[in-house]
């Protein structure tokens, strides 16, 4: 399905646009495929949270999910299948555990100083793919980042005991464990990339 998709829309792109260069099939083609692998992995994730009957919080939880990655990075798999595995157990898997359980004040107060430590150790996390070799904006995240980590923990001690609070409490653990050096090693990934460059 994939090879079809790809097919049909370079097929119809080029047949458009006759000046391509071989470099310029080869990025739009790699665009595409990257297109269609996010495309299909985020409807799978959003069937699954569907057919949970977790919909709802899944869109929320994702949205808060993304405001923190956005300043704080962190791992990106380099295979599409661990990709899915992963985001489906982080991104979907977090929040459900969190909103079926009953967590107490204290153990939230406890993940949310370890989150705070650990975007003040991490953040942000790059990738090899995307390394932050630029100083002031890694340290423009780093703040970022870790002024939106304090928020979200003094919001999960605020509406404790709301759902909100619970799904606050996972983005915030998701991005932690995506920031830290575990998932980097687990996998095998390079570490602090900027420093490599």
């Amino acid at each position: 399905m994939k090879e079809a998709f790809l097919n049909h829309t370079m097929n119809f792109i080029a047949s458009n646009q006759k000046n391509l260069s071989e470099e310029d099939r080869e990025k739009l083609s790699y665009g595409l495929e990257g297109l269609y692998m996010n495309v299909t992995k985020l409807a799978l994730i959003f069937l699954i949270a569907f057919l949970l009957g977790f919909l709802k919080e899944f869109i929320i939880a994702l949205i808060l999910f993304n405001l923190l990655r956005f300043p704080g990075f962190g791992f990106h798999a380099s295979k599409s299948i661990v990709c899915l595995i992963t985001s489906t157990i982080l991104i979907l898997g977090i929040p459900y555990l969190f909103t079926n359980i009953e967590v107490s004040l204290t153990i939230k107060i406890i993940l949310c100083i370890v989150s705070i430590i650990t975007f003040i150790i991490c953040a942000p996390a790059d990738t090899w793919k995307r390394p932050l070799t630029n100083k002031k904006k890694r340290l423009l995240r780093k703040v970022s980042a870790c002024s939106l980590a304090i928020i979200y923990s003094v919001m999960v001690i605020i509406f404790d005991g709301n759902m909100i609070s619970n799904l606050l409490l996972s983005a915030l653990l998701t991005e932690t464990i995506l920031i830290s050096p575990i998932m980097y090693l687990i996998f095998k990934e390079p570490y602090r990339n900027y420093k490599k460059v």
